[in-house]
């Protein structure tokens, strides 16, 4: 590949992998670490995100266990799971916290499908974006040391790495529908 795409196809790999993050979290009926990633909690005034100041393990299909290495954290890990948009009530029992995820509704399920859908989407734009901002790159380099075929067979491998992220996140989206689908 061209060093002149490199950073482009870097960009688009960063997208993908945003993608995945975002999907990561998206429970889908079964217990899922994952949607505590974005999950902050106060520690000694700094955001600490709960797995790095608890145990957090998967110990029934649709129950998530927290230990905090520190008891004090108790009230503050349940304060932050309670104001996140996770949708689930936290259990405090005095030395963890449980997770019990209901089963999901065809409604929800619909719901997450959408949502999915959308981030997708998103992520679709922002390759579409950096393809872009690379033919605009490559449009300032016409005239100088490449030559315009050169120049146009970078567009081309620009449009077909486009092609592939687009792929990809195609895939992504139908593989976490059918899985949220999924009873």
């Amino acid at each position: 590949m061209d060093d002149k795409l490199k950073a482009f196809a870097d960009k688009m790999e960063k997208t993908m992998g945003n993608l995945d993050g975002e999907l990561g979290a998206i429970r889908a009926g079964r217990a899922n670490p994952n949607v505590l990633n974005k999950i902050m909690v106060d520690y000694y005034g700094t955001p600490t995100p709960i797995q790095q100041v608890a145990n957090v393990s998967v110990p029934e299909a649709r129950m998530i266990h927290i230990q905090p290495w520190e008891k004090s954290l108790l009230k503050e890990i349940e304060k932050a799971i309670q104001i996140s948009d996770v949708g689930i009530n936290p259990t405090n029992d005095g030395t963890s916290i449980r997770l019990v995820f209901p089963e999901l509704t065809e409604e929800r399920r619909k719901e997450l499908v959408k949502d999915v859908k959308k981030k997708g989407e998103a992520a679709k734009v922002a390759v579409r974006n950096i393809r872009r901002d690379g033919m605009d790159a490559l449009k300032k380099l016409k005239g100088s040391e490449i030559s315009e075929d050169g120049i146009k067979d970078l567009e081309d491998d620009l449009q077909k790495m486009t092609d592939k992220y687009i792929k990809e996140v195609d895939k992504a989206v139908e593989v976490k529908s059918k899985e949220v689908l999924t009873v």
